[in-house]
């Protein structure tokens, strides 16, 4: 599967440390470098049949309609897809347009993971988002009109502009529209970034743990009573609606990064990253090298990355794979460590895969990270 980034956004949100620029200056450079980067790197992935295209950002939806195709042209001379491929864009509701909707209509793309984070305008006020809440319901529909079935959106919950009431009417709006995946996270607070500056100086409150907590569980329960499945602690989706391109990540199976600052991974022991830089990105690729650095995977990290992945799936840790991928000193290592977390209930052993029971997701990051080895 291939990922690429698009480094570009209209504006900056306030709690956003992602890699991208609010410039487009560069951009018709930039879509020449990442064409440049697909051929250089085309030999990378085993499979040459790809079952899944994904376009993230940044604002993939800031590109036109015939630059998305371009692109996907572009990786066409090198791979082939797959009958069902699934092909997504990354989109914000202010980009939806009748307009913009009708071309991609008619484009390979046949999913949309669209950046709703809310419909209430105080919230999005405090995330910087460059949409309102009329579009942010408005693009759903419209969406829906030109034939896209396959909709996901993004849902922050925790915000200190909401509560609990409200977070239920973000739920209920969300059922009434019909979106059959939901990518929900709690806010964060991540280094530099305008939301930690305006909570150091008392502007906005600090968001609580406690009303974070309380708003995953309901949230769990709601869209699970709603017919859909957690199938990841961050996403929910009604039957035969999973994102096949995510999942594939939570499975370790080897992905190419296309963009400023893409990963990518070998699905065995190399990662590689590309410098989050835009102008350093094309300048390297328009002299015909690749902008990344790569690092090889140790057992311990290894083993640690399979540890954080899968704990937080439905899936879990599968137990025999991990006796015949590492050494028994790693196993070793983090064995009391499971055990004690067995005995508590925070841990569970279901058909050989170590999981945490769903009721304990909320704190899934933190159990995994006693389990690594440093």
């Amino acid at each position: 599967m291939i990922y690429i980034h698009i480094p570009f956004c209209k504006q900056k949100c306030s709690y956003c440390n992602f890699h991208f620029s609010t410039s487009l200056n560069f951009k018709d450079e930039m879509l020449v470098a990442m064409k440049k980067e697909i051929f250089l790197r085309k030999d990378e992935l085993q499979d040459k049949k790809l079952q899944s295209l994904y376009f993230g950002g940044g604002t993939p939806s800031i590109l036109s309609p015939d630059e998305i195709k371009s692109l996907i042209d572009e990786v066409l001379k090198y791979f082939s897809f797959e009958n069902d491929i699934e092909i997504t864009l990354e989109a914000n509701p202010d980009d939806l347009d009748k307009s913009f909707l009708k071309d991609l209509s008619n484009s390979p793309i046949n999913r949309l993971s669209i950046g709703t984070q809310s419909f209430f305008e105080e919230d999005l006020r405090l995330m910087n988002r460059a949409h309102t809440a009329s579009e942010a319901e408005g693009s759903i529909k419209r969406a829906q009109d030109f034939g896209f079935e396959n909709l996901s959106i993004d849902l922050i919950y925790g915000s200190p502009t909401s509560n609990l009431e409200i977070w239920k009417e973000n739920l209920n709006k969300t059922i009434a529209l019909d979106v059959p995946h939901i990518s929900s996270y709690a806010l964060t607070v991540e280094p530099k970034t305008a939301l930690e500056n305006w909570i150091s100086k008392g502007k906005v409150v600090s968001p609580k743990e406690e009303e974070q907590n309380k708003e995953f569980y309901y949230l769990s329960d709601f869209l699970k009573d709603n017919g859909f499945e957690h199938y990841e602690v961050s996403n929910f989706a009604k039957p035969g609606f999973y994102s096949r391109h995510n999942s594939a990540y939570w499975k370790y199976k080897e992905y190419l990064g296309i963009g400023p600052s893409a990963h990518s991974y070998n699905g065995f022991d190399i990662r590689s990253w590309n410098v989050a830089n835009n102008q350093q990105y094309i300048k390297k690729l328009n002299s015909n090298f690749l902008a990344k650095e790569e690092e090889i995977l140790s057992q311990e990290d290894q083993f640690n990355e399979m540890i954080m992945i899968g704990l937080r799936t439905i899936w879990g840790v599968d137990l025999p794979s991990l006796k015949e991928k590492f050494n028994d000193n790693i196993l070793e290592h983090v064995h009391n460590e499971i055990k004690s977390k067995l005995e508590e209930g925070m841990l569970i052993i279901d058909n050989n895969h170590l999981k945490i029971p769903e009721k304990h997701w909320f704190m899934a990051d933190g159990i995994a990270s006693d389990l690594f080895i440093v």
